[in-house]
């Protein structure tokens, strides 16, 4: 084999010794990969006129995995040698025995590339980044005179990932990340309000400290703290709500996107489990995850098994019609693979998550879906949120968001939380606009201690009957 595929381990471990060793781990089984990851990334944060924080990190490592059947041996470790890969193929044989299975077909191959592989960190030195978040720091506290503190944020990194197979495949995928956040406090009569904007994608640093592009975020997140600013407690009760595009779609990642991951729905603990085929939303709700939209942050060229991502349907106008798959669970059900299996790094073993899901849009004019609630809410900004999986079960709180009544939107209210369970709100869903959005790049998803980034998007829906949760009677 090439010395040079193996780049950038090539000075720590040969090629040829790594796919012995991996091959004596996976003996017997049903599949395995040798994962390779060297990850570099900084942050800087301007907080209240000063640097708060500057920071550089650097790592390496590996995990070594052996699977077969439902029983997966896995070991990682920060060094990488040859006497390293050996403990480790010794502990992942524990896990699987003697074996006996048949090693699975390996993915198929793919030449897509979805991002850039340059270093997004080298787009500007230190000093300049410095420069740039004290600039940004004058120009928001200048907007207003109720500006009282402002935070920026600058974060890059890159990820370099080697996957190698049994078979001898070996695939890598270079993935670039670069985010820009802004945060303001502002206060008028003793009250204090915040708002937040920012976001940022596979790609680098150089289109976001562009005065083009950070000025208008730095408005958005004043406009945003100064609509709180006179916020009124929020109603509480059984209503109709209207959601905006773009963010909001992270409802939907947590109250229907984790009950259609493979692994849940294998094990039978989703609330989804058994409806395949079955009508499980309104129709006209189209649900998808999708991994392959060029520079979007939940966007992987190929997953951490090596499978090229998908654009994967999970519902179709209303009907569920597939899950999301790593290798194992898509053998376990009998299914193929979808591009799925992601770890947040060599130190985690992979499972069936999310990339970019979001929902296709409608054909109604969001203007029409507003002037068609009678009472409710219109959220258009959500913060944390939980999920239980087993019943679908989700609440929400809303960083944004008005009261409407005969179709007129309102004052704007504060405290107010979505609450109600994923299959019933997809049911329930009343009006689909035609304005579908992604969001603006700022997603993170956890699942079983492990984090990676995500995208979520939807188009403006009405939801009949949820309960919102508020201060006020």
């Amino acid at each position: 084999m090439a010395q040079d595929r193996f780049a950038p381990f090539e000075t720590q471990i040969d090629e040829a010794a790594a796919l012995r060793i991996l091959r004596e781990a996976t003996a017997g089984a049903e599949d395995g990969e040798l994962f390779l990851e060297r990850r570099r990334s900084e942050a800087l944060v301007f907080d209240d006129g000063r640097v708060k924080n500057a920071s550089y990190d650097a790592s390496e490592g590996f995990g070594l995995r052996a699977v077969n059947g439902e029983v997966a041996g896995y070991a990682h470790s920060t060094e990488i040698s040859e006497a390293a890969l050996k403990r480790a193929a010794e502990t992942a044989r524990l896990a699987v025995g003697d074996g006996g299975g048949v090693l699975a077909a390996p993915p198929p191959g793919t030449n897509r590339h979805l991002y850039t592989d340059a270093d997004p960190m080298t787009d500007a030195s230190f000093g300049a980044k410095i420069d740039i978040l004290r600039e940004i720091d004058a120009f928001a506290r200048a907007l207003d005179p109720r500006v009282v503190q402002v935070s920026a944020s600058m974060a890059a990194s890159l990820q370099e990932v080697f996957i190698l197979r049994p078979e001898g495949g070996l695939v890598s995928d270079i993935r670039p990340m670069a985010r820009l956040n802004i945060s303001v406090i502002v206060e008028e009569n003793g009250r204090r309000e915040s708002g937040g904007h920012g976001g940022g994608g596979r790609f680098g640093l150089a289109g976001l400290i562009e005065p083009t592009h950070w000025q208008p975020v730095a408005r958005e997140a004043l406009r945003i703290a100064l609509v709180n600013l006179r916020a009124e407690p929020a109603p509480a009760g059984q209503m109709d709500v209207v959601l905006g595009p773009g963010w909001p779609g992270v409802l939907l990642h947590e109250a229907v996107g984790h009950g259609l991951e493979g692994d849940f729905n294998r094990k039978k603990s989703s609330a989804f489990a058994g409806l395949m085929g079955q009508q499980v939303a309104a129709k006209g709700v189209t649900v998808l995850d999708d991994g392959t939209i060029p520079d979007r942050r939940g966007s992987i060229t190929v997953d951490d098994e090596g499978t090229p991502s998908g654009r994967n349907v999970l519902i179709e106008d209303g009907v569920l019609v597939g899950f999301m798959q790593d290798r194992q669970n898509a053998r376990l059900m009998g299914v193929k693979p979808t591009g799925n299996g992601r770890r947040e790094s060599f130190a985690h073993i992979p499972m069936p998550r999310m990339t970019n899901t979001y929902m296709l849009g409608g054909e109604t004019d969001p203007a029409a879906i507003l002037a068609d609630l009678k009472e409710g809410i219109y959220a258009i900004g959500f913060g944390g949120g939980q999920v239980d999986i087993t019943n679908g079960k989700f609440v929400f709180s809303c960083t944004e968001a008005y009261r409407v009544k005969n179709g007129i939107v309102g004052a704007p209210v504060k405290g107010a939380t979505l609450i109600g369970d994923g299959p019933t709100a997809m049911r329930q869903i009343r009006a689909i606009g035609n304005d579908m959005a992604l969001d603006p790049g700022i997603g993170n998803c956890g699942k079983a201690g492990q984090w990676v980034p995500v995208g979520v998007g939807q188009p403006t829906l009405m939801i009949s009957g949820l309960t919102v949760g508020g201060s006020a009677a």
